[in-house]
């Protein structure tokens, strides 16, 4: 029987910095944007008790890594469990299972940062994020390992959270980090965006931002929630992470579809596009280029994969059994 390594959360503790798991997420954009495949997620709802079950997956040939997420968040227990198969892409057989909740902020992090690497202007010098949970730090420390940023400014509508996440992540990086009353006054003179949010609204006025600028927006994958406005997308080199997931779930672009502001047309390429180079990102320093991340099984098997070597390598996790179906089916 093949043996299989289960990663626990105290295993991924220490594994990797967010420039780890760029340089991981960036090569998996890569393979997918010479082909690899990679499905958006399928989100099923349940209404009593209430819960959402989501899973998704990708294959990585050059890796040799295949898996992505199954996660549960609400029910009964109102709470969130991430489990992350991995399996060898060239024999099939398992080769781990992690506890995927740690990861998840720095994957889909590294997701934006590439995408930041990929899109935004080299002289990129102030970042603008508008949400302070997990995610939007997650999406900062990733997005400062690609540009050398200056200032960060953040926004969010509890002050209290707000500044005690410029608090935070003053220490952690290289430039200032502020707390702002507004998301204009975040957004308005910004090289970067960064929105990580719930908001079933737009969270910024387009009109504020610079010609030039780049937008990473990940906070909502649900066809009636944006939170980017018609004039945002309007303006923008769209490029979402795959094409299929754009009249799935991509809220913002769907409501300026909706709006006679762009046609389907308007997608530009898909991240790996761009980054394998099959296709152009930024054409000029007045572009504004925007990435919507909905989250993809690219960047969970690249990272799942980049921890379960780093963990094999230090003697951690803990060895478990599958059998093969070819004996538990037949019993022999």
């Amino acid at each position: 029987m093949p043996e299989t390594l289960f990663v626990a959360d105290s295993d991924v503790v220490g594994l990797a910095e967010p420039a780890d798991y760029v340089d991981a997420v960036r090569e998996g954009y890569r393979q997918r944007g010479e082909g690899a495949p990679a499905k958006p997620r399928t989100k099923l709802l349940n209404d009593d008790p209430p819960g959402m079950f989501t899973a998704y997956a990708a294959v990585l040939p050059e890796t040799g890594a295949m898996g992505g997420y199954m996660y549960s968040a609400g029910f009964a227990d109102a709470d969130a469990w991430f489990v992350t198969p991995l399996f060898d892409a060239d024999t099939g057989e398992p080769l781990a299972v992690l506890d995927g909740a740690r990861m998840n902020p720095f994957k889909t992090g590294a997701a934006g940062a590439v995408a930041v690497d990929a899109l935004a202007r080299e002289d990129a010098s102030t970042l603008a994020v508008v949400g302070s949970g997990a995610q939007a730090r997650g999406q900062v420390r990733a997005t400062a390992t690609v540009r050398d940023f200056e200032d960060v400014r953040v926004y969010s509508p509890t002050a209290e959270h707000r500044e005690a996440f410029a608090d935070d992540l003053d220490g952690r990086l290289d430039a200032a980090v502020d707390a702002v009353p507004s998301s204009a006054d975040a957004v308005s003179g910004a090289d970067v965006v960064v929105t990580a949010t719930t908001a079933s609204e737009p969270v910024f006025d387009g009109g504020d931002l610079e010609d030039g600028a780049h937008v990473t927006a990940m906070g909502q994958y649900h066809p009636e929630k944006r939170e980017l406005d018609v004039e945002t997308i309007e303006r923008a080199v769209y490029v979402p992470d795959l094409r299929e997931r754009v009249t799935q779930d991509a809220g913002s672009f769907l409501y300026a579809l909706e709006q006679g502001a762009v046609t389907e047309d308007h997608v530009h390429a898909e991240l790996g596009e761009v980054v394998a180079g099959a296709a152009p990102g930024r054409q000029s320093p007045d572009d504004v280029t925007v990435f919507d991340s909905g989250g993809t099984g690219i960047e969970t098997a690249a990272a799942a994969h980049m921890l379960y070597e780093r963990a094999a390598e230090r003697g951690l996790g803990t060895e478990i059994e599958f059998a093969p179906a070819s004996e538990a089916l037949t019993g022999e």
